[in-house]
């Protein structure tokens, strides 16, 4: 029986292009679960759309010396085209600044003014005297009072996940100036949770301890056993949505407030499109809402979203809210600002028709449970040792040796044997197998099921042997040949959700289109014929996939490294000139050239080499902090550059009695300063 879905994809900021971690997160898994629910005939409202109000555009906009408007046009437009290249199938990918969204959002925040659900107070919020304006949330950066990380946002720490206001920070910084803020009163209106307590508990606590999964369900429990206090609805901005009630002058809707009705306005926006009714997709009871998020916004989609449907009152509830844990890139967390990512829309630009490489990788390696690590190394050998040498090459032989021995008809099978009766019951089963771990959330499983499918078929292949059996008993091979293509056809359908872009190709291969047939999960399941006999497949069919070689996957890690570096580079904190200093004093520095003569790592110490160094008048021992780019070995017989007159110091227990003069490359290299051959001398160096 058919069902209505309204399925919604968390919005993307527009400070920047979409990268690995969000496709990872939040919209491979939903474009999935979407193909696979109209594939089963279902109703189906894919929504997402652009945040356009946050709180980083501005930051971005300011640091470009552009408007938020243009920043919001640009990375629209950028994100909106890499989804489309990229194949998730949104029925409808909307902007939070289109007039139907502000329309919505507005009169959502007035029925609850209305009603009496919003809390009016004057409190103290942290202003920069500087830069004359109040710090939202991402205006203000400090030391998180929970888990002491020193660079936690004013509403939420990325490190430990902890929500929580601006003045909870300890030693807050404004992201405007640097300068330290200072508290100012003003008016803002609430959204009381703790109203909504209750309902919460019964709602989650009771009513989803079963089915949602532990990360969330982990995460509501501990937000709503701390203890529900009320949240802001509204910011002292210049950019958003203003508030639209008396008194709410140069103040905007909060930006979660204001993101998830986007929701709502693009389905409207749709149905409109479309000629449909865009209530019963938010008001039948009989709607199933899911919402794919990310970990850090649960909270927002769990409790305060819910928290604002229940007191508006027509709105149904979300059912699940599958949120994804974080994607790390080569062992670091992926960074917008720090540009450590894989951009999706350079992706598509360096891999061409190899977009469902991406989605094979990110699915098969998707943080479901726990964080987890994109690498390119990795990447590569999904790409050569499961979809080229498992699903590719099944396919590549079936094609190859229909065309070679029955010119591309599909041969009309004889006998079956039990090995074949096996193959096609298992045929038969992997269709409920898919759909059951896709509709439990678990993509990564299901992916890994269907590679499972097109091992089958390679085992099938291999174990029968066709190219041998052809030499003795042409009969066998026709039934080899019908079950192989069989196995085919079921691959190109049950692929659709998880690989599309590849499931078209191999259905051209096969000439799908041509058939009168539906090709459906339930023809599958019910071990109807897919491709009859007398049926042409195409004659030369394209390798579905292609090797990856390792200078491309070096490529890959060559420009992430120069990354890095321009990063460090950018962000290199240049120390102030120290106090002036008179010739006298620096004559009274002994400078002279040095021989290693032996060297030795200091016992647990990270960055400490012990030197035995020869200065010309005495051997001494000298503590210096080269070992992380030294080695012992590789510094001894070195010539070196030594301060001989230094007030010895204890190290670690080790008396050091001089230091070894370096200095770094303009790439952050460690060098020696080296002694001039020339003109150096072993009773030291003169200044004169």
């Amino acid at each position: 029986m058919s069902k209505r879905i309204t399925i919604t994809a968390a919005l993307p900021y527009t400070n920047g292009p979409i990268h690995i971690g969000h496709l990872a997160g939040v919209y491979v898994p939903a474009d999935i679960y979407a193909r696979y629910l109209r594939l089963q005939g279902n109703d189906v409202a894919f929504i997402c759309g652009s945040d356009e109000h946050g709180v980083p555009i501005t930051i971005k906009a300011k640091k470009e010396g552009v408007t938020p408007q243009d920043v919001v046009d640009k990375y629209n437009a950028i994100i909106k085209q890499s989804f489309v290249d990229f194949g998730i199938s949104f029925d409808n990918y909307s902007r939070t600044s289109a007039k139907v969204h502000h329309e919505t959002a507005s009169e959502f925040f007035k029925t609850l003014y209305d009603k009496g659900e919003f809390i009016e107070e004057v409190t103290e919020q942290l202003y920069d005297e500087e830069a004359k304006q109040f710090l939202a949330d991402r205006f203000v950066i400090g030391t998180c009072p929970k888990c002491g990380n020193e660079e936690s946002y004013g509403d939420q720490c990325e490190v430990c996940g902890t929500s929580h206001n601006a003045t909870d920070l300890i030693n807050p910084k404004s992201a405007i100036t640097g300068a330290t803020p200072a508290l100012k009163e003003t008016k803002h209106w609430f959204l009381p949770l703790d109203k909504h307590e209750a309902f919460l508990k019964e709602w989650i606590l009771e009513g989803h301890k079963k089915d949602w999964k532990p990360n969330v369900y982990g995460q509501c429990k501990s937000w709503i056993d701390d203890g529900l206090r009320p949240r802001a609805v509204t910011r002292d901005l210049d950019w958003g949505i203003p508030v639209p009630v008396e008194g709410g002058e140069g103040k905007v809707l909060y930006v979660w407030f204001d993101a998830p009705i986007g929701y709502i306005s693009a389905t409207k926006e749709w149905a409109e499109r479309e000629g449909k009714d865009w209530k019963p997709y938010w008001k039948d009871e009989d709607t199933k809402l899911v919402h794919f998020i990310g970990k850090d916004n649960i909270v927002f989609h769990c409790i305060i979203f819910p928290s604002m449907l229940k007191a508006e009152g027509s709105y149904i509830l979300p059912e699940n809210v599958p949120a994804n844990e974080f994607l790390n890139l080569e062992g670091n967390k992926l960074s917008t600002s720090k540009n450590w990512a894989v951009w999706l829309h350079e992706y598509l630009e360096e891999f061409p028709e190899k977009q469902d490489v991406l989605r094979y990788a990110l699915t098969a390696n998707a943080p479901e449970t726990k964080d987890n690590d994109f690498t390119w190394k990795d990447f590569q050998a999904r790409n050569n040792n499961e979809l080229v040498a498992i699903f590719g090459n099944f396919v590549n032989r079936v094609a190859v040796l229909t065309n070679k021995y029955y010119d591309g008809v599909v041969p009309q099978p004889n006998a079956f044997t039990q090995v074949d009766e096996d193959a096609m019951a298992a045929v038969k089963a992997y269709p409920s197998v898919i759909a059951s771990s896709i509709e439990r959330y678990r993509f990564r499983e299901a992916s890994q099921e269907f590679m499972n499918l097109a091992r089958l078929g390679n085992k099938y292949l291999a174990d029968e042997e066709p190219w041998k059996v052809i030499k003795e008993d042409e009969a066998r091979v026709q039934t080899i040949m019908y079950v192989a293509l069989q196995i085919a056809s079921a691959l190109a359908i049950l692929s659709e959700p998880l690989l599309p872009f590849t499931s078209n190709r191999l259905k051209d291969i096969l000439r799908a289109s041509e058939l009168e047939s539906d090709w459906t999960w339930d023809a599958i399941t019910e071990g109807r014929e897919l491709l009859p006999a007398s049926h042409k497949i195409i004659e030369k069919a394209s390798l579905l996939f292609t090797k990856i070689e390792d200078k491309e996957v070096q490529a890959q890690l060559d420009k992430l490294e120069a990354s890095k570096k321009a990063n460090e580079a950018a962000n290199k904190k240049v120390e102030p000139q120290k106090d002036t200093i008179t010739f006298e004093d620096f004559t009274k520095l002994d400078i002279r050239v040095g021989t290693i003569l032996e060297a030795e790592k200091m016992p647990k110490a990270k960055k400490l080499l012990v030197l035995k160094v020869d200065t010309g008048i005495d051997v001494r021992t000298i503590v210096s902090g080269i070992a992380e780019s030294f080695s012992a070995e590789e510094v001894v017989g070195k010539k070196v550059t030594v301060l001989v007159n230094l007030a010895p110091r204890k190290l670690r227990g080790v008396e050091s009695e001089g230091m070894i003069l370096m200095t770094e490359t303009p790439e952050g290299k460690l060098v020696f300063v080296n002694p001039d051959a020339h003109d150096a001398v072993s009773n030291g160096l003169s200044v004169s």
